[in-house]
């Protein structure tokens, strides 16, 4: 009964993101694995608090002097694994906001050139290609040949 008002004020703040996580559940596009980290997450801090001597046991166990250093080295471990995630996230997010506005620009561009030109005018207009130039030699020839032919008329 000496730590209840802790105990309490811990579990109740366990339930309650477990609570909030389950509420948005439909919303969050979490993986499965993340899901059952986090359920596994709530249900190990709840035991803990309610059983601090064997949080210490098991830190004894693996060769750490107390069990508030096992919760402490393991929450920044989980923090490392909290910042890559958010990171990798938002790099993703990024990269799909980029193409998007990229796809936005090109549509807004093609608009604009339909308003501009007409719609039956082509997308994108073709280069004006120059004729190709007749060698000098073929000019003379056929020079020479309706010369020959308005002499006989």
């Amino acid at each position: 009964m000496k730590y209840f008002w802790i105990q309490l004020l811990l579990i109740l703040g366990s339930v309650s993101m477990a609570l909030m996580f389950i509420r948005t559940w439909g919303q969050a596009k979490n993986r499965a694995w993340k899901r059952i980290a986090f359920s596994v997450f709530v249900v190990v801090n709840v035991y803990a608090v309610l059983r601090p001597t064997d949080v210490t046991w098991v830190a004894h166990q693996l060769g750490v002097g107390r069990g508030t250093d096992l919760v402490l080295y393991v929450m920044v471990l989980a923090m490392g694994f909290l910042t890559l995630n958010t990171f990798l996230r938002f790099r993703s997010l990024e990269k799909k906001i980029t193409d998007l506005a990229r796809t936005v620009a090109i549509n807004e561009g093609l608009r604009h050139n339909d308003e501009r030109l007409g719609p039956d005018a082509p997308a994108v207009p073709a280069p004006a290609v120059p004729a190709p130039a007749a060698p000098a030699a073929a000019d003379a020839d056929v020079d020479a040949a309706a010369d020959s032919d308005s002499v006989k008329a």
